[in-house]
């Protein structure tokens, strides 16, 4: 993937980025990030858009395979002094600075590196989040946690 800027440098002008759209050598696959890919999933775009987020919640007890319910939205999670994400499809969570680091792993999702936390961290953030999950959800994914 690619920000505007990069593909400003690499091709010179928005003509000639225009260019190898028209031409399907590259796709625009959200507001100002290019990709050579034509599918790009939305996690791998959302964590390259925000470069300091951490793939947490529902969004990482899926792709642990924790659980077969797929995400409405994103969950990612973000140091406590961070801009709010103005995206309807994140769902942000504020973590302590020293607690945020805890627990992160770079992970390969069809193809792309982001940002995770590890199932350990998610058993910690299942407890924090029990009162707020579906019980059914929770059961699910304490089980298969065990």
């Amino acid at each position: 993937m690619k920000t505007r800027a990069e593909c400003l440098e690499e091709y010179g002008s928005d003509y000639f980025i225009e260019k190898k759209i028209e031409e399907g050598e590259l796709f625009k696959v959200g507001k100002g990030i290019y990709s050579e890919k034509k599918y790009v999933p939305e996690i791998a775009m959302f964590v390259y858009k925000y470069p300091n987020v951490v793939v947490t919640m529902k969004s990482a007890f899926y792709f642990h395979g924790l659980t077969d319910v797929i995400p409405d939205e994103c969950d990612l999670a973000t140091t406590r002094d961070a801009t709010k994400i103005k995206n309807e499809r994140v769902k942000q969570y504020f973590i302590p600075d020293d607690f945020f680091e805890e627990g992160i792993e770079t992970a390969d999702y069809k193809g792309y590196d982001i940002r995770i936390y590890n199932k350990e961290r998610m058993l910690i953030e299942l407890v924090r989040y029990k009162s707020k999950l579906p019980f059914d959800y929770y059961k699910e994914i304490k089980k298969k946690l065990s």
